[in-house]
């Protein structure tokens, strides 16, 4: 099952990946009687994401379908029960290098991604 989607296309599973839900406040303000007023605009998702050991393949795969500066990410939404797919963009990307066997040859080490709706 593919559990992330880039405009489409599937790309490898993280390893943990979790759903965000937040409350877009314009403002909020206290009373004298010291009560709580919102004005809440909208509720968004942002879809934290860590991979493990990938090759040079599989981080070049995931990244290059990230880079534009927004895209289509489908992922399952815990409040709706099913595959949701959003606008959203990316944040900072972390990817670790792992140097590995006798010829110096690099493994990636994991990749962090967070991905925040528009």
């Amino acid at each position: 099952m593919d559990i992330l989607k880039i405009n489409g296309v599937a790309i490898p599973a993280p390893t943990k990946c979790q759903v965000l839900i937040s409350d877009q406040d314009l403002n909020s303000d206290t009373d004298s009687n010291a009560e709580l007023h919102r004005n809440r605009v909208a509720v968004k998702r942002k879809v934290l994401n860590e991979w493990g050991p990938l090759s040079w393949t599989e981080i070049s795969t995931i990244l290059t379908s990230i880079k534009d500066v927004f895209f289509n990410v489908t992922y399952p939404d815990p409040e709706t029960g099913h595959f949701e797919t959003k606008r959203m963009y990316v944040s900072d990307r972390t990817a670790p290098v792992l140097v590995v066997g006798e010829d110096d040859s690099i493994t990636w080490e994991g990749l962090t991604a967070d991905f925040v709706e528009k």
